[in-house]
């Protein structure tokens, strides 16, 4: 973890890389001694820049990750549903209360839904922030270090996919604002 930032995983990108490489499945983009901000901020302004959203997805801290998707769902909220609020209210408390009541009710209420939207994958992203991913009183399954990140990745793309086509780019750039401000730029 960065000493600079709390809410960064790691300081460089590559640290990033080194600790989930399964981010090398979600991006093209390597980093090439970047740091993380410093990557954020050049995939916004590449040929891809939704890899700006997925690399911040993997670089802040799971609960900043979570945060920041629910945010990002709240300003995209005409393509969402009553499901999906409901959703990110139960990914809100954990990020307000991250403790293990608050972890399960958000990873059940996901589990137990029909259909993965956007509000889902965030509700997914709280349950899967630490712990297990059994059911309470079932052996402990610890949970991947990348799952939060990749169903954060997932609720933001899906979510910036229902925003209108004229308004996706403006939206994706201030999706990337609030990760950068999260992050720690200046």
């Amino acid at each position: 973890m960065t000493q600079q930032n709390p809410n960064l995983r790691f300081l460089t990108a590559q640290e990033v890389f080194q600790a989930m490489p399964q981010i090398e499945e979600d991006l093209t983009a390597r980093p090439n001694g970047h740091e993380a901000i410093g990557f954020i901020e050049a995939l916004a302004k590449s040929q891809t820049p939704e890899e700006a959203l997925t690399f911040s997805a993997y670089a802040l801290e799971p609960r900043h990750a979570v945060w920041w998707g629910h945010e990002c769902l709240r300003h995209a909220d005409a393509g969402l549903g009553d499901a999906d609020r409901q959703m990110m209210d139960l990914a809100a408390h954990w990020v307000g209360a991250p403790d293990e009541d608050h972890r399960y009710a958000a990873l059940d209420a996901a589990m137990n839904s029909s259909a993965k939207t956007p509000g889902v994958w965030i509700a997914f992203a709280a349950g899967w922030s630490s712990g297990s991913m059994a059911p309470k009183g079932a052996p402990a399954v610890p949970v991947a270090p990348h799952f939060t990140a990749r169903a954060v990745n997932a609720g933001v793309l899906s979510a910036l996919a229902r925003v209108e086509r004229t308004q996706r780019t403006a939206m994706l750039q201030t999706y990337v604002k609030m990760a950068l401000m999260l992050a720690g730029s200046d």
